[in-house]
């Protein structure tokens, strides 16, 4: 599963910062006498080392990379009660590195973390729960479980929690779906800011918006949300929200085709089909409708060949060739809903 900027930052702090804080790295022999000294600690029984040691064995930061190791060191922290341990060596069997995947295992450390009020080992229980992973599926579980999370600021908590009530029919409830979602887009979970935008849009849970749609849409636009780069442009492209301007919609939906997004790609190619914003060329049309449709764009391949009637036999090759030659500048599988986070 992906991470957000937020788990990504967050994950930075616990992960990384810890570690720095405990250490002023002057020379590799005073480096190696830190680490030395760390090592004693941990092998006294010291939670704070054991962990701290094992999340550098898990970054590989002063060590060799080594999840076996990292494992054994965030497992002897957990036994001790240590709260930020026992998410860890969750995280690890739930991920299974270092040790075989094994979710039961996973579910059982998160859960010992959780009850201490651990907020991110809540939200991966509450993960765990929404998808059957080492548990019985069991939405209400979940919902718990996220909102203990949610409820202590854990953005991504708040997030899968709006998920859950926006998703989920047997919970379904717009209102508070947007509520969280707001809470966690104002922490600036792209997301989010996004799932918030298309509730204004539709008027979802809130009254219909456009402007505050095309406000979320771009919040999230420029952290590089693709989804939401689409969909500003789209705003742009019909006034809606904001006014119409079509040089706007094209460099968002450049952005979001960039990165092989297929609804950013289809409707660049719309752009160059009609003459918006570009000087009108059916060749680079095609060749954007190729690989959105190659991308799944439900539209994309019948919209391709009912250009391609306009176009001479030369002129479809040229497009073929200039799919087949392109790259996404950056492409990654966003999936609209955050996973268990370290």
């Amino acid at each position: 599963m992906p991470l957000t900027a937020h788990d990504r930052a967050l994950y930075a702090l616990i992960f990384g910062m810890v570690v720095v804080a405990a250490f002023v790295i002057l020379t590799p022999e005073a480096e190696n006498n830190e680490i030395a000294e760390l090592r004693r600690t941990a092998e006294q029984g010291d939670t704070k080392a054991q962990y701290n040691l094992g999340v550098m064995y898990y970054n590989g930061k002063g060590v060799t990379q080594d999840y076996t190791e990292a494992l054994e060191w965030f497992r002897r922290a957990a036994e001790q009660g240590y709260a930020p341990a026992q998410s860890d060596l969750g995280y690890m069997y739930s991920e299974g590195k270092g040790v075989t995947q094994d979710f039961a295992q996973a579910a059982k450390w998160y859960r010992r973390a959780a009850e201490q009020g651990y907020a991110k080992a809540q939200h991966n229980l509450g993960w765990m729960y929404a998808n059957g992973e080492g548990v019985s599926q069991d939405f209400s579980e979940a919902i718990e479980w996220y909102r203990r999370a949610a409820g202590q600021g854990y953005a991504s908590a708040q997030f899968n929690l709006g998920n859950m009530y926006y998703n989920k029919e047997v919970l379904r409830d717009f209102a508070q779906a947007a509520e969280w979602y707001r809470r966690a887009a104002e922490q600036r979970i792209a997301e989010a800011q996004h799932s918030l935008a298309q509730m204004y849009y539709n008027g979802k849970g809130v009254t219909q918006d456009f402007t505050q749609a095309a406000e979320w849409y771009r919040h999230a636009a420029e952290q590089g949300y693709a989804p939401a780069q689409s969909d500003l442009g789209w705003m742009y492209a019909n006034g809606e929200g904001v006014t119409q301007d079509y040089t706007e919609a094209l460099k968002w939906f450049r952005r979001a085709a960039e990165q092989g997004n297929p609804k950013g790609l289809s409707n660049l190619a719309a752009m160059y089909g009609k003459g918006e914003g570009v000087p009108q060329d059916y060749i680079v049309a095609h060749t954007f409708l190729d690989l959105a449709a190659a991308k799944g764009h439900k539209d994309a391949e019948e919209t391709r060949d009912k250009l391609a009637e306009k176009m001479t036999a030369d002129q479809i090759a040229e497009a073929q060739r200039r799919a087949r030659a392109w790259k996404p500048k950056k492409w990654e599988e966003l999936k609209g809903q955050l996973g268990r986070t370290r």
